[in-house]
């Protein structure tokens, strides 16, 4: 495969993460467990944890041969999404309550508006892959590692709206939509990317700041449990292993 087919599938497998996840209310019966939501966030963090250190801090690092890109843009990553979360509703799982309509659909805005930096890390990985600063190995770990990561926001989204009595198919559009934003996101960071190249290490770090910044305000206090542990710790390592099998 050449490196558009590489990018465009890269691109694309977060968006079919969210897809599938939203599709799983097809088949969920009655309440969504908590107990799997909890797992499958904590399982998500870790992926998302190893991912920004191996495939976006370490590159950042190696690109620009000093520290200074990379503690300057994953600060400048953190810092944006503290701002931004300020202005975007957050929600909670800890309940094991299910929203009410009104809270689904500020849910779904929260969701949707938190994927855009994780459409512009992939971005940032592909422009990279592109650049040859990184390898295709590491792009695809952060790839698969968001698209396992938005696999239980999909569900997150369609199967509290079938509990509050929207048709099926209508509920799993809704989740599909939350994910759309991403390879949008994806496609004008990489053209964006390309065009400012220089400062490539910077945009590297800046996305892994936002990333931890999501893993630790959003995924680790909402996976809170041994469950949601032990999902972090196997995440954390599958990706590790994968990443090193894979480079």
């Amino acid at each position: 495969m050449n490196f558009l087919s590489e990018t465009a599938i890269g691109i694309l497998l977060p968006f079919l993460g969210t897809t599938i996840g939203a599709a799983a209310v097809f088949f969920i019966k009655g309440k969504a467990n908590p107990h799997f939501h909890r797992a499958m966030l904590g399982f998500a963090a870790g992926v998302m944890t190893a991912a920004s250190v191996w495939s976006l801090l370490l590159p950042s690092i190696e690109a620009a041969g000093s520290w200074i890109p990379a503690v300057t843009g994953f600060l400048a990553g953190t810092g944006s999404m503290m701002l931004l979360d300020a202005l975007v509703p957050d929600f909670d799982l800890n309940t094991g309550e299910e929203p009410k309509l009104g809270e689904n659909i500020m849910l779904f805005i929260a969701v949707t508006l938190h994927n855009i930096p994780e459409g512009m890390a992939v971005g940032v990985a592909f422009a990279g892959l592109i650049s040859g600063i990184i390898p295709l190995s590491e792009a695809l770990t952060l790839s698969i590692g968001i698209a396992v990561q938005n696999f239980p926001e999909g569900t997150i989204i369609s199967a509290p709206l079938v509990t509050d009595g929207m048709g099926k198919k209508r509920a799993f559009l809704y989740g599909v939509l939350s994910g759309a934003v991403e390879p949008v996101a994806s496609v004008l960071t990489v053209l964006l990317t390309w065009l400012v190249a220089p400062i490539l290490p910077y945009v590297l770090s800046f996305a892994a700041g936002a990333m931890i910044y999501v893993v630790s305000n959003e995924l680790i206090p909402k996976a809170k449990s041994r469950i949601g542990t032990a999902g972090t710790a196997v995440g954390f390592a599958l990706m590790m292993l994968l990443d090193v099998a894979m480079g």
